[in-house]
């Protein structure tokens, strides 16, 4: 049986996903759809599929310099999350905020003030934000998974619509034969679904209203929350400085790394050099150098010692290990799908409605939804980015139909993105719940019916802005749409 470039490839993500939520367990999940997937591809040869899974997909994944930058990003970054706990700084900041912060609106909106500041890239915005504002979420009764869902709805949604970001880096590195950056900017006001969320969040928190399992996850956690440990609001020899300042470095520092990385300093301009960055190099040398910076910072500012710094890389790695564990399985699992041709597979569809249906107008529709779903499937954005855009931007021509392209390509983002966001095997929404100190599972199954509501309000939005190609009319009557919607949901399950 062929199983190379057909529907078979989506099959070993659909399992992990499926266990996934069924089992409410990642690891197992993860590695019995990396399993199906290396006999699938191995045709159930024993040595062919260790030597698949195990070497091709395990060791590939994490021997590839891309991934191989990211882990150590992440493990800096862990490092210099436990520094600024161990200094005090995470600590003040909560001191600060829970004199400044007095209602859990303002715990709320302070978190999603914090999560839009901190654009540079997803991952570091996850382990950031919920490590700054658990305490002072945890003292207004804000649960660890609306907390998780603050955090992840402002992570990848946030970094999707924000030109330098490591994001957009990826975007722009997808697209051939047009100025990606350019291409990047426009679409931004079609970007529905991370425009969206964003609303969404804002209203929710404003009118103090949820739905779903989110509803009893907060209630659940409002009964608990008197009973958590009010020492994580100690005085302590630590200031706001001591946590402000090393996020301010490594924002400009990763700026700084990614365009140093595209050409910036030989000359290339700005622009140029962002689109062409590398984004995990620039990454590494911009937490290299924060972390550098934190250390001297506390050494010289005696809230920590030499060897307190140094006991805390260890302690960094450690706490980044789970994250890191479940990172490498959903690469591998990736590897999995690629191999077995998911992208050639999603590819003929999208050319067979290109050149089959008249109605050119409803592809942006149709990409967005083909989007979710590999998204969903792989768990990776990016990877849906590689597989979608270039075949988007083939399908159009820039210089006719330059509008309903640049809708196009903004659907196959906001698609990735609203996959990403609902999948259980998404590193983004992996980093989100361990920000937050919140059962990953739990993370997926509250945050799951907003990313939906979002995602249908996007589709039909797709469908309306295809025929319409109108930024203004399009952009003002999405968030419209949404309130109404979101006014209806409240006035019925306010009714229930």
């Amino acid at each position: 049986m062929n199983v190379l470039n057909t529907w078979w490839s989506l099959i070993p993500p659909l399992i992990a996903i499926l266990l996934a939520l069924f089992t409410k367990e990642v690891y197992s999940s993860l590695f019995v759809g990396i399993l199906v997937g290396g006999i699938l591809y191995s045709g159930f040869n024993i040595a062919g599929i260790m030597e698949h899974v195990f070497v091709d997909g395990m060791v590939g994944s994490i021997s590839d310099s891309w991934n191989a930058g990211i882990l150590i990003f992440l493990v800096i970054l862990g490092c210099i999350v436990v520094l600024m706990n161990k200094a005090g700084g995470s600590s003040a900041f909560g001191i600060w905020a829970s004199k400044h912060v007095k209602t859990k609106l303002g715990a709320q909106l302070a978190t999603i003030a914090l999560g839009c500041l901190i654009f540079v890239d997803d991952y570091f915005n996850c382990l950031t934000v919920g490590s700054v504002m658990h305490p002072i979420t945890d003292k207004h009764k804000v649960s660890r998974e609306k907390l998780a869902y603050l955090i992840d709805a402002t992570a990848a949604p946030v970094c999707i619509i924000a030109p330098i970001s490591s994001w957009a880096a990826a975007v722009t590195s997808s697209v051939d034969g047009v100025n990606g950056l350019d291409l990047f900017i426009k679409a931004i006001p079609f970007n529905f679904y991370a425009i969206l969320t964003i609303v969404m969040m804002l209203f929710l928190a404003i009118t103090k209203f949820d739905f779903g399992p989110m509803k009893k996850a907060e209630e659940t956690f409002k009964e608990i929350s008197d009973n958590l440990d009010p020492g994580q609001f100690k005085e302590t020899k630590g200031k706001v400085v001591h946590l402000v300042f090393p996020i301010i470095v490594l924002i400009v520092s990763c700026v700084v790394g990614m365009i140093y990385t595209g050409g910036f300093f030989e000359g290339v301009s700005f622009s140029e050099a962002f689109a062409n960055s590398d984004a995990s190099v620039g990454l590494v040398f911009g937490s290299v150098v924060a972390l550098l910076f934190t250390i001297i910072f506390y050494i010289l500012s005696k809230v920590l010692s030499f060897k307190d710094c140094m006991n805390s890389i260890p302690e960094g790695f450690k706490s980044m290990v789970p994250a890191i564990l479940i990172l490498v399985f959903a690469w591998t699992l990736k590897t999995m799908t690629t191999s077995l041709g998911s992208d050639v597979f999603v590819a003929s569809v999208v050319n067979q409605f290109a050149e089959n249906n008249a109605v050119m107008s409803m592809i942006p529709a149709v990409v967005f939804v083909i989007g979710c779903f590999i998204s969903f499937a792989t768990g990776t954005s990016w990877g849906t980015f590689g597989i979608l855009i270039p075949i988007v931007v083939k399908v159009f021509n820039y210089d006719v139909n330059n509008v309903l392209m640049i809708i196009s390509v903004s659907a196959c983002m906001a698609g990735a993105v609203c996959g990403d966001h609902c999948s259980p095997i998404s590193d983004t929404t992996i980093m989100a719940s361990a920000g937050a100190h919140c059962e990953h599972i739990n993370h997926v199954s509250t945050q799951l019916p907003y990313a939906l509501t979002c995602a249908t309000i996007s589709f039909i939005c797709y469908v309306f802005s295809g025929f319409v190609r109108n930024t203004a009319i399009c952009l003002m009557a999405s968030i419209l749409f949404e309130i109404i919607v979101l006014l209806f949901i409240k006035k019925i399950t306010t009714k229930s």
